[in-house]
């Protein structure tokens, strides 16, 4: 599946919808790979945005000197992934949105501090980051960029892909998420069904085998959660 076609697929759904997705996928086939999710403590500074791109890698510490080339060579559709060291200077602010916007990056994910966020929060796009100071690192040391990095606890390669919601970020590769999407989509429209049901009166509880599963967990016998819509 190309990047066009993954990314016109994957925008609409939420990420827990794609992580349950992928869960789904291992209880079939141990030979795919689980999903990563970044740390939590990894939030977007403006909320309601989907993120969607390959990853452009910077590792650095308290110096943005990488984070700046690496906005350089950036391209479009890509998003430019830091990670920072444990830096508690900011190696991201404001400019670097604007000029990620100009360039069209899909966005900036910085493990670590990053700093002007009244003005991110007014910016169409999307930007996450570990904390906030207004403490600037310096621009002395040289770094590195498209190497794999950490960030959020997890490994990213170069050309990885971020797939971002208010939620939290997934990073996987092209093909992972091709492999969780079908069952994705199939979880995500059960779930509006079932919104939709409840809206009309029907309990949560009569769309769930939930009687069925405790007892079954009661009489030691294997048994799964699932829905009966």
């Amino acid at each position: 599946m190309d990047f066009q076609e993954l990314k016109t697929r994957l925008l609409p759904l939420d990420t827990a919808c794609v992580c349950d997705a992928n869960k789904a996928l291992r209880a079939a086939d141990s030979t795919i790979n689980a999903l990563r999710v970044a740390d939590p403590t990894i939030r977007p500074i403006r909320t309601g945005l989907k993120l969607f791109g390959r990853a452009h890698t910077v590792r650095c510490h308290n110096d943005f000197l990488a984070v700046i080339r690496g906005l350089r060579d950036a391209v479009a559709d890509e998003v430019l992934v830091v990670d920072s060291q444990g830096s508690d200077r900011a190696v991201s602010g404001s400019l670097f949105p604007t000029e990620a916007i100009r360039k069209g990056l899909a966005g900036i994910v910085v493990d670590g501090p990053c700093r002007d966020t009244r003005t991110i929060r007014q910016l169409d796009f999307p930007y996450y980051a570990r904390s906030h100071t207004p403490y600037a690192g310096t621009t002395a040391k040289l770094g590195q960029t498209q190497i794999p990095i950490t960030c959020g606890g997890v490994t990213v390669n170069p050309g990885d892909i971020l797939f971002g919601d208010d939620d939290g970020l997934v990073i996987a590769t092209s093909e992972e998420l091709a492999d969780a999407l079908p069952i994705a989509e199939t979880i995500q429209h059960t779930e509006s069904v079932m919104i939709g049901k409840m809206n009309d009166g029907t309990s949560f509880l009569d769309m769930l085998n939930f009687e069925a599963h405790c007892a079954a967990l009661e009489a030691g016998e294997p048994s799964n959660l699932q829905f009966t819509v």
